[in-house]
């Protein structure tokens, strides 16, 4: 293990090859969410993606890319660096839909089936068809069942203004006669194929409803509730390290950070300590030259010098190892893990800070830089604790 790690300070490293082929089996195994997502064109499934990504249609729009014949594929923010896959199919609804196909494609990758079905569409015989098979292929997997559109049952009123809606009561009694027996009716309809039921409403802000993501936090809370623990990671920090911010650079760049983070502690999850350091540590290095090109910046020998000599990369593995202990009081695997994701959140954060201080025309002193990697590192260990922490599911759908 010594030699290991001396070869790895005195600069050997992956190759560009080995890096994208290495990357490419973490990818696989990294736990990045993945939904399955059926319902008919116009259901409301863009209107979720763009509720729990935060982007706008258009851009779910062109992101998509074909799968299989009947299917297409959404990687948020994208395929690069994947938060979410959205594997969206477009067959249901159409005579003769068979899921045979995506069930070969989908069933070994998707953590959930999420259904979207308009409130008033009756109409469902072959949606309902379709489910039973994937749910027959598969009944560990969850199944969540997303009501849209609610409005259309009162036109005139304003569902949105009040929610009543809880998980003990599908169906509040307060809700006006013609909304009340539509839920009850697709709750009756998907009785044994639903694992949960969640009646939403999102609509665009120019529609002029109080609130336009209503239900939006219910549905969370569901997914979260259905979800795989080590698969909550990005729905729980997603709107927390994201949302706040504007410029869609920042945003894009935390996404990055969280993705290639993520990614990291898949690396280290294995028995021998940091066995996995050379990937980790191209992870981090593709995560600089990721975040410079995001901001339009060229990233200089000298620039690499400094942070990489600050805030990651060749940083000494003495130093590593005991900022580790001083923030993560784990052992064995787990501590590989979260070791590695604090890290390469620190690094990734730190060198986010400089790129945008250097726009803004200011070159940080190495101080500066410590400081700011130092707060991000207890940051980015606070994040995996609170991961790690997060109850299980009743039932854990297949990885």
């Amino acid at each position: 293990m010594f030699e290991f790690l001396k070869q790895w300070w005195q600069g050997d490293s992956l190759s560009e090859d080995e890096y994208v082929r290495r990357r490419a089996q973490l990818l696989g195994k990294a736990p990045i969410p993945t939904f399955w997502l059926l319902g008919k064109t116009g259901s409301g499934k863009s209107s979720i993606i763009r509720y729990l990504t935060g982007v706008e249609s258009a851009e779910i729009g062109n992101g998509y890319r074909p799968q299989t014949k009947t299917s297409q594929r959404y990687d948020f923010p994208d395929s690069k660096d994947p938060l979410m896959t959205f594997l969206d199919t477009r067959g249901l609804g159409e005579a003769g839909y068979d899921p045979t196909e995506d069930l070969e494609s989908f069933s070994d990758s998707t953590q959930l089936v999420l259904v979207t079905v308009r409130v008033l569409d009756h109409a469902l015989d072959e949606l309902i068809a379709s489910l039973k098979t994937i749910r027959a292929a598969a009944p560990e997997r969850p199944i969540l069942l997303a009501l849209t559109c609610l409005h259309e049952t009162v036109p005139g009123s304003d569902i949105s203004e009040r929610d009543l809606f809880t998980s003990e009561v599908p169906v509040p009694g307060e809700l006006p006669d013609d909304l009340k027996r539509s839920l009850q009716h697709q709750i009756e309809l998907f009785a044994g194929l639903a694992d949960a039921v969640v009646p939403i409403d999102l609509t665009q802000p120019a529609e002029g409803f109080a609130h336009p993501n209503f239900g939006g936090d219910r549905l969370k809370a569901a997914i979260l509730e259905l979800l795989p623990s080590s698969y909550r990671q990005t729905l729980l920090h997603l709107e927390e390290l994201v949302s706040p911010l504007k410029s869609l650079q920042q945003r894009r760049a935390q996404s990055a950070i969280l993705s290639a983070s993520t990614i990291a502690g898949t690396a280290a999850a294995v028995p021998l300590p940091w066995v996995d350091i050379p990937v980790v540590f191209a992870i981090q290095t593709h995560l600089a030259y990721r975040l410079a090109a995001i901001y339009e910046l060229e990233l200089t020998t000298a620039q690499w010098a400094q942070l990489t000599g600050v805030a990651g990369g060749r940083i000494a593995v003495g130093m590593a190892v005991r900022e580790m202990l001083k923030v993560i009081p784990w052992v064995g695997m787990a501590a590989n893990a979260a070791a590695a994701f604090a890290y390469t959140f620190a690094t990734g954060m730190a060198w986010n800070w400089y790129f945008l201080e250097v726009k803004q025309g200011h070159v940080p002193s190495a101080d500066e830089l410590q400081k700011v990697f130092q707060e991000q590192l207890s940051r980015g260990a606070a994040l995996w604790k609170e991961t790690d922490q997060q109850p299980a599911s009743s039932e854990e759908a297949p990885s």
